[in-house]
Protein backbone atom coordinates (compact mmCIF):
# COMPACT_ATOMS: atom_id res chain seq x y z
CA UNK A 1 0.00 0.00 0.00
CA UNK A 2 2.82 2.09 1.18
CA UNK A 3 4.59 1.61 -2.71
CA UNK A 4 1.16 2.43 -4.10
CA UNK A 5 1.19 5.73 -2.82
CA UNK A 6 4.45 6.85 -3.03
CA UNK A 7 4.19 6.03 -7.01
CA UNK A 8 1.30 7.98 -7.06
CA UNK A 9 3.19 10.87 -5.66
CA UNK A 10 6.07 10.43 -7.42
CA UNK A 11 3.69 10.62 -10.87
CA UNK A 12 1.70 13.30 -9.44
CA UNK A 13 5.62 15.38 -9.10
CA UNK A 14 6.43 14.59 -12.58
CA UNK A 15 3.10 15.58 -14.16
CA UNK A 16 3.50 19.19 -12.62
CA UNK A 17 7.09 19.42 -12.51
CA UNK A 18 9.39 19.04 -9.74
CA UNK A 19 12.80 21.00 -10.47
CA UNK A 20 13.78 23.93 -8.59
CA UNK A 21 11.80 26.43 -10.86
CA UNK A 22 8.43 24.92 -11.33
CA UNK A 23 5.97 24.95 -8.43
CA UNK A 24 4.68 21.19 -7.56
CA UNK A 25 0.98 21.51 -5.71
CA UNK A 26 1.12 18.37 -3.47
CA UNK A 27 4.85 19.52 -2.16
CA UNK A 28 3.25 23.04 -1.59
CA UNK A 29 0.59 21.55 0.36
CA UNK A 30 2.89 19.65 2.44
CA UNK A 31 5.01 22.04 3.53
CA UNK A 32 1.86 24.17 4.70
CA UNK A 33 0.27 21.15 6.40
CA UNK A 34 4.17 20.84 8.18
CA UNK A 35 4.37 24.29 8.93
CA UNK A 36 0.73 23.93 10.70
CA UNK A 37 2.08 21.37 12.91
CA UNK A 38 5.31 23.02 13.58
CA UNK A 39 3.43 26.09 14.57
CA UNK A 40 1.47 23.54 17.12
CA UNK A 41 4.76 23.16 18.72
CA UNK A 42 5.14 26.08 20.58
CA UNK A 43 2.09 26.14 22.59
CA UNK A 44 2.47 22.30 23.19
CA UNK A 45 5.64 23.58 24.57
CA UNK A 46 3.95 25.70 26.58
CA UNK A 47 2.11 23.24 27.85
CA UNK A 48 4.50 20.75 28.37
CA UNK A 49 6.32 23.63 30.60
CA UNK A 50 3.55 24.92 32.42
CA UNK A 51 2.42 21.82 34.00
CA UNK A 52 5.67 21.46 34.86
CA UNK A 53 6.58 24.64 37.27
CA UNK A 54 4.98 25.57 40.13
CA UNK A 55 1.14 26.59 40.32
CA UNK A 56 2.21 30.15 40.75
CA UNK A 57 4.16 30.38 37.64
CA UNK A 58 2.34 28.33 35.30
CA UNK A 59 0.93 31.25 32.76
CA UNK A 60 4.08 33.18 33.40
CA UNK A 61 6.09 30.23 31.57
CA UNK A 62 3.48 29.70 28.67
CA UNK A 63 3.08 33.15 27.90
CA UNK A 64 7.42 33.43 27.42
CA UNK A 65 7.11 30.91 24.31
CA UNK A 66 4.09 32.38 23.20
CA UNK A 67 5.50 36.33 22.95
CA UNK A 68 7.96 34.77 21.40
CA UNK A 69 6.07 33.77 18.26
CA UNK A 70 5.25 37.43 17.07
CA UNK A 71 9.01 38.70 18.84
CA UNK A 72 10.65 36.21 16.35
CA UNK A 73 8.62 36.14 13.53
CA UNK A 74 9.17 39.94 13.43
CA UNK A 75 12.78 39.55 13.60
CA UNK A 76 12.71 36.97 10.87
CA UNK A 77 10.65 39.28 8.68
CA UNK A 78 13.11 41.93 8.94
CA UNK A 79 16.56 40.46 8.75
CA UNK A 80 16.37 36.95 10.36
CA UNK A 81 16.03 35.07 7.17
CA UNK A 82 18.02 37.21 4.97
CA UNK A 83 21.19 36.81 7.72
CA UNK A 84 20.34 32.93 7.25
CA UNK A 85 19.37 32.42 3.71
CA UNK A 86 20.84 35.58 1.88
CA UNK A 87 23.28 34.71 -0.75
CA UNK A 88 26.17 33.55 1.20
CA UNK A 89 29.46 35.91 2.20
CA UNK A 90 32.86 34.22 3.25
CA UNK A 91 30.59 30.98 4.18
CA UNK A 92 29.62 32.93 6.96
CA UNK A 93 26.68 34.84 7.14
CA UNK A 94 23.93 35.78 4.58
CA UNK A 95 23.63 38.97 2.23
CA UNK A 96 20.97 41.48 3.07
CA UNK A 97 19.20 40.81 -0.59
CA UNK A 98 15.73 39.40 1.90
CA UNK A 99 16.00 42.27 4.42
CA UNK A 100 12.72 43.03 4.63
CA UNK A 101 11.71 39.76 3.09
CA UNK A 102 12.48 41.23 -0.27
CA UNK A 103 13.10 39.07 -3.08
CA UNK A 104 11.03 36.07 -1.94
CA UNK A 105 8.30 35.53 -4.45
CA UNK A 106 10.99 32.80 -6.43
CA UNK A 107 10.75 29.44 -6.21
CA UNK A 108 12.81 27.01 -3.77
CA UNK A 109 13.02 23.21 -4.70
CA UNK A 110 9.13 22.93 -6.00
CA UNK A 111 7.22 25.32 -3.64
CA UNK A 112 7.48 29.33 -3.21
CA UNK A 113 10.36 30.65 -1.42
CA UNK A 114 7.82 32.79 0.54
CA UNK A 115 6.36 29.40 2.67
CA UNK A 116 9.74 27.91 2.43
CA UNK A 117 10.60 31.23 4.73
CA UNK A 118 7.80 31.14 6.54
CA UNK A 119 8.38 27.02 7.38
CA UNK A 120 11.68 28.24 8.34
CA UNK A 121 11.03 30.90 10.83
CA UNK A 122 8.77 28.17 12.84
CA UNK A 123 12.12 26.94 13.53
CA UNK A 124 13.49 29.75 14.75
CA UNK A 125 10.47 30.41 17.07
CA UNK A 126 10.65 27.13 18.52
CA UNK A 127 14.74 27.36 19.01
CA UNK A 128 13.08 30.46 21.25
CA UNK A 129 11.12 28.91 23.17
CA UNK A 130 13.55 25.82 24.28
CA UNK A 131 15.56 28.37 26.29
CA UNK A 132 12.54 29.60 27.88
CA UNK A 133 12.66 26.58 30.13
CA UNK A 134 15.76 26.67 31.46
CA UNK A 135 15.40 30.49 32.78
CA UNK A 136 11.66 30.28 34.05
CA UNK A 137 10.30 31.58 38.00
CA UNK A 138 13.29 33.83 37.70
CA UNK A 139 14.13 35.70 35.17
CA UNK A 140 12.45 39.14 34.44
CA UNK A 141 9.82 39.53 31.08
CA UNK A 142 11.71 42.25 29.70
CA UNK A 143 15.00 41.05 30.02
CA UNK A 144 13.87 37.51 28.46
CA UNK A 145 12.67 39.49 25.45
CA UNK A 146 15.52 41.12 24.70
CA UNK A 147 18.11 37.80 24.93
CA UNK A 148 16.12 36.71 23.29
CA UNK A 149 16.28 38.49 20.56
CA UNK A 150 19.72 39.43 20.17
CA UNK A 151 19.83 35.44 20.23
CA UNK A 152 18.15 35.01 18.04
CA UNK A 153 19.75 37.52 15.36
CA UNK A 154 23.52 36.62 16.14
CA UNK A 155 23.32 32.96 17.24
CA UNK A 156 20.09 31.45 15.39
CA UNK A 157 20.44 33.07 12.39
CA UNK A 158 24.32 32.41 11.77
CA UNK A 159 23.90 29.01 12.84
CA UNK A 160 21.60 28.76 9.95
CA UNK A 161 23.69 30.02 8.07
CA UNK A 162 26.68 27.76 8.54
CA UNK A 163 24.20 24.36 8.18
CA UNK A 164 21.42 25.21 5.68
CA UNK A 165 22.28 28.04 3.91
CA UNK A 166 25.32 27.48 2.23
CA UNK A 167 27.63 27.97 5.42
CA UNK A 168 31.27 26.68 6.14
CA UNK A 169 29.66 23.86 8.23
CA UNK A 170 27.76 22.67 4.94
CA UNK A 171 31.03 23.21 3.08
CA UNK A 172 32.64 20.54 5.02
CA UNK A 173 29.76 18.07 4.69
CA UNK A 174 28.26 17.94 7.90
CA UNK A 175 24.77 17.06 8.14
CA UNK A 176 21.36 17.94 10.52
CA UNK A 177 18.16 17.42 8.99
CA UNK A 178 15.95 19.37 10.65
CA UNK A 179 17.91 21.36 13.66
CA UNK A 180 19.30 19.16 15.91
CA UNK A 181 22.16 21.52 16.36
CA UNK A 182 20.66 24.64 15.13
CA UNK A 183 18.05 24.12 16.95
CA UNK A 184 18.32 22.09 19.67
CA UNK A 185 22.04 21.87 20.63
CA UNK A 186 22.49 26.17 20.44
CA UNK A 187 19.08 26.75 22.68
CA UNK A 188 19.96 24.14 25.21
CA UNK A 189 23.67 25.82 25.85
CA UNK A 190 21.78 29.12 25.53
CA UNK A 191 19.88 28.24 28.33
CA UNK A 192 22.51 26.76 30.55
CA UNK A 193 24.34 29.72 29.90
CA UNK A 194 21.06 31.84 30.88
CA UNK A 195 20.55 29.46 34.58
CA UNK A 196 24.23 29.58 35.70
CA UNK A 197 24.18 33.38 35.44
CA UNK A 198 20.56 33.92 37.30
CA UNK A 199 21.72 31.29 39.97
CA UNK A 200 19.86 28.74 41.26
CA UNK A 201 16.14 29.87 42.51
CA UNK A 202 15.72 30.93 46.26
CA UNK A 203 12.47 28.20 47.36
CA UNK A 204 12.15 24.40 46.30
CA UNK A 205 8.48 24.36 46.50
CA UNK A 206 8.19 24.18 42.58
CA UNK A 207 10.52 21.91 41.63
CA UNK A 208 8.02 18.99 41.30
CA UNK A 209 5.72 19.82 38.44
CA UNK A 210 2.03 20.96 39.47
CA UNK A 211 0.09 19.71 36.57
CA UNK A 212 1.68 16.42 35.07
CA UNK A 213 -1.75 16.08 33.51
CA UNK A 214 -0.79 19.45 31.40
CA UNK A 215 2.39 18.22 30.53
CA UNK A 216 1.19 15.07 29.27
CA UNK A 217 -1.03 17.01 26.82
CA UNK A 218 1.67 18.97 25.85
CA UNK A 219 4.40 16.14 24.97
CA UNK A 220 1.60 14.41 22.83
CA UNK A 221 1.02 17.67 20.76
CA UNK A 222 5.40 18.46 20.45
CA UNK A 223 5.15 14.51 19.35
CA UNK A 224 2.41 15.32 16.78
CA UNK A 225 4.14 18.40 15.63
CA UNK A 226 7.01 17.27 15.86
CA UNK A 227 6.38 15.00 12.65
CA UNK A 228 5.76 18.10 10.80
CA UNK A 229 9.17 19.42 12.04
CA UNK A 230 11.09 16.30 10.75
CA UNK A 231 9.48 15.59 7.79
CA UNK A 232 8.42 19.13 6.50
CA UNK A 233 12.30 18.99 6.49
CA UNK A 234 12.40 16.72 3.41
CA UNK A 235 10.05 19.61 1.55
CA UNK A 236 9.06 17.57 -0.66
CA UNK A 237 6.44 14.50 -0.61
CA UNK A 238 8.95 11.41 -1.39
CA UNK A 239 10.35 8.21 0.14
CA UNK A 240 12.51 10.73 2.40
CA UNK A 241 9.70 12.11 3.88
CA UNK A 242 8.37 9.66 4.87
CA UNK A 243 11.16 8.01 6.22
CA UNK A 244 11.32 10.97 8.65
CA UNK A 245 8.09 10.65 9.74
CA UNK A 246 8.98 6.69 10.69
CA UNK A 247 12.26 7.28 12.32
CA UNK A 248 10.51 10.34 14.11
CA UNK A 249 7.90 7.85 15.59
CA UNK A 250 10.57 4.57 16.11
CA UNK A 251 12.73 6.97 18.13
CA UNK A 252 10.30 7.76 20.41
CA UNK A 253 9.46 4.07 20.72
CA UNK A 254 13.51 3.14 22.06
CA UNK A 255 13.25 6.23 23.94
CA UNK A 256 10.09 5.73 26.24
CA UNK A 257 10.87 1.97 26.79
CA UNK A 258 14.54 2.78 28.19
CA UNK A 259 13.52 5.33 30.07
CA UNK A 260 10.79 3.71 31.42
CA UNK A 261 13.30 1.04 32.27
CA UNK A 262 15.65 3.25 33.95
CA UNK A 263 12.87 4.01 36.29
CA UNK A 264 12.17 0.78 37.07
CA UNK A 265 15.39 -0.22 38.12
CA UNK A 266 16.68 2.51 40.15
CA UNK A 267 13.25 3.72 41.62
CA UNK A 268 11.14 0.46 41.40
CA UNK A 269 8.43 2.56 39.75
CA UNK A 270 8.02 3.58 36.48
CA UNK A 271 6.25 7.20 35.94
CA UNK A 272 4.33 8.94 33.39
CA UNK A 273 6.37 11.99 33.60
CA UNK A 274 9.55 10.10 32.48
CA UNK A 275 6.98 8.48 29.69
CA UNK A 276 6.91 12.04 28.56
CA UNK A 277 10.42 13.25 28.96
CA UNK A 278 11.25 10.53 26.95
CA UNK A 279 9.07 11.56 24.40
CA UNK A 280 10.72 14.69 24.28
CA UNK A 281 14.16 12.93 24.46
CA UNK A 282 13.57 10.11 21.30
CA UNK A 283 12.42 13.53 19.00
CA UNK A 284 15.27 15.65 20.18
CA UNK A 285 17.99 12.76 19.24
CA UNK A 286 16.31 11.63 16.08
CA UNK A 287 16.18 15.29 14.37
CA UNK A 288 19.47 15.84 12.91
CA UNK A 289 19.47 12.26 11.36
CA UNK A 290 15.37 11.43 10.99
CA UNK A 291 16.13 11.91 6.97
CA UNK A 292 19.18 10.11 6.83
CA UNK A 293 19.08 6.57 8.73
CA UNK A 294 17.04 3.28 8.48
CA UNK A 295 14.00 2.83 10.71
CA UNK A 296 15.84 0.33 12.73
CA UNK A 297 18.70 2.41 13.36
CA UNK A 298 16.11 4.88 14.96
CA UNK A 299 14.81 2.74 17.44
CA UNK A 300 18.64 2.45 18.63
CA UNK A 301 18.67 6.11 18.54
CA UNK A 302 15.91 6.71 21.00
CA UNK A 303 16.98 4.08 23.31
CA UNK A 304 20.24 4.96 23.71
CA UNK A 305 19.20 8.95 24.16
CA UNK A 306 17.16 8.65 27.10
CA UNK A 307 20.11 7.15 29.53
CA UNK A 308 22.23 9.58 27.89
CA UNK A 309 19.67 12.29 28.63
CA UNK A 310 18.99 10.70 32.17
CA UNK A 311 22.61 10.92 33.08
CA UNK A 312 22.86 14.93 32.31
CA UNK A 313 19.57 15.65 34.18
CA UNK A 314 20.10 13.75 37.53
CA UNK A 315 23.84 13.41 37.73
CA UNK A 316 25.46 15.95 35.75
CA UNK A 317 23.19 18.96 36.75
CA UNK A 318 23.91 17.54 40.33
CA UNK A 319 27.37 17.55 40.13
CA UNK A 320 27.83 20.69 38.34
CA UNK A 321 25.42 22.54 40.68
CA UNK A 322 23.57 24.74 37.65
CA UNK A 323 19.53 25.01 38.31
CA UNK A 324 18.03 24.38 34.89
CA UNK A 325 14.45 24.22 35.83
CA UNK A 326 12.62 22.41 33.09
CA UNK A 327 16.17 20.97 32.14
CA UNK A 328 16.10 22.74 28.73
CA UNK A 329 20.09 21.94 28.66
CA UNK A 330 19.66 17.96 29.83
CA UNK A 331 17.09 17.23 27.26
CA UNK A 332 17.81 19.31 24.09
CA UNK A 333 21.52 20.47 24.55
CA UNK A 334 22.36 16.67 25.28
CA UNK A 335 20.12 14.87 23.35
CA UNK A 336 20.96 17.17 20.13
CA UNK A 337 25.15 16.44 20.98
CA UNK A 338 23.75 12.42 20.73
CA UNK A 339 22.08 13.04 17.87
CA UNK A 340 24.62 14.60 15.95
CA UNK A 341 27.08 12.14 16.69
CA UNK A 342 24.36 9.06 15.54
CA UNK A 343 24.19 11.05 12.35
CA UNK A 344 28.21 10.26 11.82
CA UNK A 345 27.51 6.50 12.82
CA UNK A 346 24.04 5.49 11.11
CA UNK A 347 23.55 7.77 7.63
CA UNK A 348 23.24 6.22 5.00
CA UNK A 349 23.34 7.00 1.53
CA UNK A 350 20.39 4.40 0.87
CA UNK A 351 17.89 6.13 2.67
CA UNK A 352 19.19 9.61 1.18
CA UNK A 353 21.37 9.91 -1.84
CA UNK A 354 22.59 13.47 -0.37
CA UNK A 355 24.78 11.66 2.52
CA UNK A 356 27.12 11.37 -0.36
CA UNK A 357 26.59 13.90 -2.21
CA UNK A 358 26.60 16.77 0.22
CA UNK A 359 27.88 14.88 3.39
CA UNK A 360 31.35 14.29 4.22
CA UNK A 361 30.29 10.60 3.39
CA UNK A 362 28.92 7.12 4.81
CA UNK A 363 28.31 7.15 8.35
CA UNK A 364 30.75 5.02 10.13
CA UNK A 365 28.68 1.63 10.82
CA UNK A 366 27.93 1.43 6.87
CA UNK A 367 31.05 2.66 5.28
CA UNK A 368 33.46 2.32 8.00
CA UNK A 369 34.85 6.18 7.35
CA UNK A 370 35.25 8.36 10.29
CA UNK A 371 35.22 11.56 7.44
CA UNK A 372 31.48 12.28 8.37
CA UNK A 373 31.36 11.68 12.21
CA UNK A 374 34.36 14.25 12.37
CA UNK A 375 32.34 16.66 10.27
CA UNK A 376 29.58 16.36 13.15
CA UNK A 377 31.64 16.72 16.02
CA UNK A 378 32.73 19.67 14.78
CA UNK A 379 29.85 21.22 14.07
CA UNK A 380 28.72 20.17 17.41
CA UNK A 381 31.35 21.89 19.05
CA UNK A 382 30.73 24.83 16.67
CA UNK A 383 26.76 25.20 17.71
CA UNK A 384 28.41 24.84 21.31
CA UNK A 385 31.02 27.68 21.14
CA UNK A 386 29.01 30.33 19.40
CA UNK A 387 25.87 29.92 21.23
CA UNK A 388 27.44 29.56 25.05
CA UNK A 389 30.43 32.61 24.20
CA UNK A 390 27.77 34.73 22.60
CA UNK A 391 24.75 33.75 24.58
CA UNK A 392 26.85 35.21 28.02
CA UNK A 393 28.00 38.12 26.10
CA UNK A 394 24.61 39.23 25.32
CA UNK A 395 23.35 38.60 29.05
CA UNK A 396 26.39 40.38 30.11
CA UNK A 397 25.73 43.63 28.85
CA UNK A 398 22.32 43.14 29.10
CA UNK A 399 23.38 43.26 33.39
CA UNK A 400 25.22 46.27 32.89
CA UNK A 401 21.90 47.89 32.56
CA UNK A 402 19.31 45.98 34.43
CA UNK A 403 18.90 43.02 36.91
CA UNK A 404 18.61 39.58 34.82
CA UNK A 405 16.24 38.37 38.20
CA UNK A 406 13.11 39.14 39.42
CA UNK A 407 13.20 40.83 42.82
CA UNK A 408 13.21 37.80 46.13
CA UNK A 409 9.55 38.68 46.92
CA UNK A 410 8.25 38.64 43.38
CA UNK A 411 9.91 35.32 42.56
CA UNK A 412 8.72 33.95 45.89
CA UNK A 413 4.83 35.55 45.29
CA UNK A 414 5.11 33.52 41.75
CA UNK A 415 5.45 35.24 38.37
CA UNK A 416 1.87 35.21 37.09
CA UNK A 417 0.66 37.42 39.47
CA UNK A 418 3.95 40.21 40.21
CA UNK A 419 4.77 40.79 36.65
CA UNK A 420 1.37 39.68 34.81
CA UNK A 421 -1.32 40.19 37.40
CA UNK A 422 -2.86 37.02 37.06
CA UNK A 423 -3.56 33.18 38.71
CA UNK A 424 -3.91 30.03 36.86
CA UNK A 425 -6.27 28.56 39.66
CA UNK A 426 -9.11 30.20 41.90
CA UNK A 427 -10.07 26.87 44.25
Amino acid sequence: MMKTILLLLTLTNFVFGADNNTLVPVDILFVMASSALVLLMTPALGMFYGGMVNRQNVLSTTLNGLILYAIIALQWITIGFTLAFGNDISLLIGDFNHLFFAETNGVHGGIPKELFAVFQMLFAVIGAAIITGSVVERMRFGVLLIFILCWSTFVYDVLAHWVWGGGWLMAIGSLDFAGGGVVHIAAGVAGLVGCIMLGKRNYTKGLLPHSLPLSFIGAVFLWIGWLGFNSGSALSVDSIAMNAFITSNFSVIGAMLSWMLIEWIKFGKPTLLGCITGIVAGLVAITPSAGFVTPFASIIIGFCASPICFFAISVLKAKLGYDDTLDAFGLHGVGGIWGGIATGLFATSTINPLVIEEGAGEGLFYGGDFSLLFAQIIAILACFALSGIVSFIILKVISFFVSLRVESAQEENGLDRSLHGEIAYRI
